[in-house]
């Protein structure tokens, strides 16, 4: 992830359950071999000929969840959804 000032965060999402046109659940770890911060899902919907994406994430505490919506979080959930289309995409 790279915030809005070009820090670089080792942060690395760990894909599990695809179910195509529908649903992905993956991890985010702290680096590519570190600890778990988050579980995450994206779910997908068509409306009106187009796709309703929703991402959810949940984390340990009520402070990480506060401090990721702090540095912008929401906004950087963009740059996943990048991400995610090539798997959705590879499906």
């Amino acid at each position: 992830m790279i915030g809005p000032d070009g820090t670089v965060y080792p942060n690395h999402h760990r894909y599990g359950t695809v179910e195509p046109l529908a649903r992905i659940d993956y991890i985010l770890l702290w680096g590519e071999d570190g600890p778990k911060h988050a579980d995450a899902t994206a779910t997908f919907e068509t409306v009106d000929g187009g796709t309703k994406v929703t991402l959810s994430m949940v984390m340990a505490t009520v402070e990480e969840a506060t401090n990721a919506r702090n540095f912008g979080a929401v906004e950087l959930g963009q740059q996943t959804l990048g991400k995610l289309e090539a798997v959705v995409l590879r499906s």
